[in-house]
């Protein structure tokens, strides 16, 4: 027979999703905590404005490469079919990830989010994340065609390629993440306290730290799922640009060299920021000395690549710089003739 104290006990636990001795039942919560910036004090808002600065500047960057490579023939290769649908899946990252760091920030550092939104946001994460990983291997695979095999080009990388190369990523994507998320279906992947994920946003090694069924399988597959999503693209495109490097060294041209060198340089920086991070989180084994600076390693996978990919890959571009002064020109021309026609 139980006291009145120890009845009231275990209300109170399943209420908070916590087991005591005796007790096997336990609540499912439905709602979870993202923590990711909580005591910043008075650095709260030049956070905010700052992330707010970074997502307006992805945003319009992107975007703008999109509108050049739709509205300008000339663009209509493979190469710019890759950037635009770049720019896209990167306007898809960012929009995943950054409004809810923006609105933690106004709520003071924590936002309150369902384990269904929680799972959602994880799955588009994922998805976004392998089909960059493929579409930049896709990318660099076009310029080891464009530079070491000149007179193939048109044979090996053409519009009907590039855009199987380009939905492949995406399904490809799609493929392992719902794979992941039918592997947490089959387990019966479920939260029962406590309900404050430290992240910024639903990373998949926190979030598994609050369930209470049974993870390990989980994490095996997804590390696998790592090794093969992460490692195999990143290998590719470093064997790319190590051909292209040498067969730029072959070449007799000092300025060629050194504008292909500036250009792989920049290219290859961006890479492996990427990859690398990615690498940590995923990869690596959780030490816990991995685990404490999990949070801003994350930030160099989710935050910078949206960001640098437009200026490294598209702003840097003679083609691009070109279009975009035409269409400036053009929209010139075009506010010329309706101010003349007012007056």
């Amino acid at each position: 027979m139980m006291t009145k104290d120890e009845e009231l006990l275990i209300e109170y636990t399943s209420h908070k999703g916590i087991t005591v001795a005796g007790q096997e039942n336990q609540t499912e919560i439905t709602e979870l905590y993202l923590m990711g910036f909580v005591g910043l004090g008075d650095l709260q808002v030049p956070a905010f404005c700052l992330f707010l600065l970074i997502y307006l500047v992805t945003m319009v960057g992107n975007i703008l490469i999109i509108l050049l490579v739709v509205t300008d023939s000339h663009l209509h290769i493979p190469m710019y079919l890759f950037l635009g649908s770049f720019s896209f899946l990167e306007i898809c990252y960012s929009s995943n990830i950054l409004p809810m760091m923006l609105a933690s920030l106004i709520h003071g550092g924590r936002k309150l989010i369902s384990v269904t939104g929680c799972i959602t946001q994880y799955y588009l994460f994922g998805l976004l994340a392998v089909a960059e990983c493929c579409l930049l291997a896709a990318m660099s695979y076009d310029r080891y065609v464009a530079i070491c095999k000149p007179l193939h080009y048109t044979t090996l990388m053409n519009d009907k390629i590039c855009v199987q190369f380009i939905v492949g990523s995406w399904i490809h994507g799609l493929f392992v993440m719902t794979l992941v998320l039918y592997l947490m279906h089959l387990l019966k992947l479920k939260f029962c306290g406590p309900s404050e994920i430290d992240h910024f946003f639903c990373e998949l090694n926190p979030v598994l730290k609050l369930a209470c069924s049974e993870t390990y399988l989980i994490e095996l597959a997804t590390t696998l799922l790592s090794v093969l999503c992460i490692l195999l693209p990143f290998f590719l495109t470093l064997a790319s640009y190590v051909f292209i490097i040498s067969t730029v060294m072959r070449t007799s041209s000092v300025s060629g060299r050194k504008k292909a060198f500036s250009t792989c340089s920049s290219h290859l920086m961006v890479v492996s920021i990427f990859y690398s991070t990615l690498m940590i989180v995923y990869i690596l084994p959780k030490t816990d000395g991995l685990k404490r600076i999990n949070k801003i390693v994350s930030l160099f996978y989710t935050i910078l690549p949206p960001l640098l990919n437009p200026l490294i890959y598209s702003l840097r571009n003679r083609e691009v710089i070109e279009a975009l002064r035409k269409a400036v020109a053009k929209l010139y021309a075009i506010e010329r003739i309706y101010h003349c026609n007012l007056v």
